[in-house]
């Protein structure tokens, strides 16, 4: 070594670029402390969550592995899956369910294409039109039992304006009892189910529509596309993602449904109407098998977690690709 050299102390090992310098002591501290922060407001939300939610599903979720009935002297014991044994041999309940996959299925289908040829109207510049989008969000805010008590008029078949409407046209002699049918029951049941759930769909579908950029509809345009051909290579490409999502979560509502349909005809006529919901309802309520209505409540839940889980997978692939 020259006389010249300057000495230089010893580094340690080199970090990666991307490694971060270590913290000290207090750095640590703080972040801690804002992790504390942070649960501490999450708390007001957190707790009515646990409280209503989580906390009812854990106990639905034990009582289906019991015999548990109404009564306050009925005592309850521990069944395994005998609920579960009982009610793979369930015609009833089988029968609702298919019921309920069927009502789910055709109100989802027409909610999404009546709802899709609504935002599409909307969001063209039309006069009046947040008068026409006002009136489009009222079955929105109007409650299920209001809902279902207007329905019930309209179907009335002594003066239900369905009926005399229909009969000022010539079409029917006007005494078609809509409700009571036993072929009839299910398709009233789900024009019902249609006019109230098209307003959060044709909201969430006009918010997608909006997000189109104006400008590839102009190119589209110009390049000679019609209006079926710039929907099917510049609107559904777009609108796609919007639609799974709102698809499949009106599919879940709807397999849901209890309010509704409990106004209309309370599962009528003949058990034509007799969704999961209102099946597991009856047992519990009428009959008092609670036990046994967890369980169904349980096959139900395990439906719709499957469901889910079908969706978010193949979201994630289309995420991926």
């Amino acid at each position: 070594m020259s006389a010249g050299a300057v000495l230089r102390p010893r580094r340690g090992p080199r970090r990666g670029a991307g490694s971060a310098p270590p913290r000290s002591t207090a750095a640590r501290r703080r972040v801690l402390g804002l992790d504390r922060d942070a649960w501490f407001l999450l708390l007001p939300a957190l707790i009515p969550v646990l409280v209503l939610s989580v906390g009812p599903l854990l106990y639905g979720i034990s009582l289906a592995f019991t015999d548990a009935q109404s009564g306050v002297t009925s005592s309850t014991a521990f069944t395994g899956v005998d609920n579960f044994k009982e009610l793979r041999l369930d015609s009833l309940f089988w029968q609702s369910f298919r019921i309920g996959l069927l009502w789910a299925v055709c109100v989802t289908v027409l909610q999404f294409l009546m709802s899709l040829g609504l935002a599409l109207l909307l969001n063209q510049n039309l006069r009046l039109r947040w008068l026409a989008r006002t009136l489009a969000l009222v079955p929105w805010a109007m409650p299920e039992v209001v809902v279902g008590i207007m329905w019930r008029l309209v179907y009335n078949p002594d003066a239900g304006i369905l009926n005399n409407t229909l009969h000022h046209l010539h079409l029917t002699d006007g005494t078609t009892d809509w409700l009571s049918s036993l072929s009839l029951a299910l398709p009233a049941v789900v024009v019902v189910g249609v006019w109230a759930g098209m307003p959060q769909t044709t909201v969430v579908l006009l918010a997608g529509l909006q997000n189109v950029p104006l400008e590839l509809h102009e190119a589209a345009s110009l390049d000679g596309a019609g209006l079926w051909r710039r929907f099917t290579t510049v609107t559904w490409p777009t609108l796609r993602p919007v639609v799974l999502s709102i698809t499949a979560l009106n599919f879940i509502w709807n397999f849901n449904s209890f309010g509704l349909v409990y106004v209309l005809t309370s599962g009528g006529p003949g058990g034509k109407t007799e969704l999961p919901m209102l099946f597991a309802y009856d047992e519990a309520f009428r009959y008092g098998q609670f036990g046994y209505a967890a369980a169904m409540g349980l096959v139900m839940v395990a439906v719709i977690a499957v469901l889910l889980a079908v969706f978010l997978r193949n979201r994630l692939k289309e995420d991926e690709s």
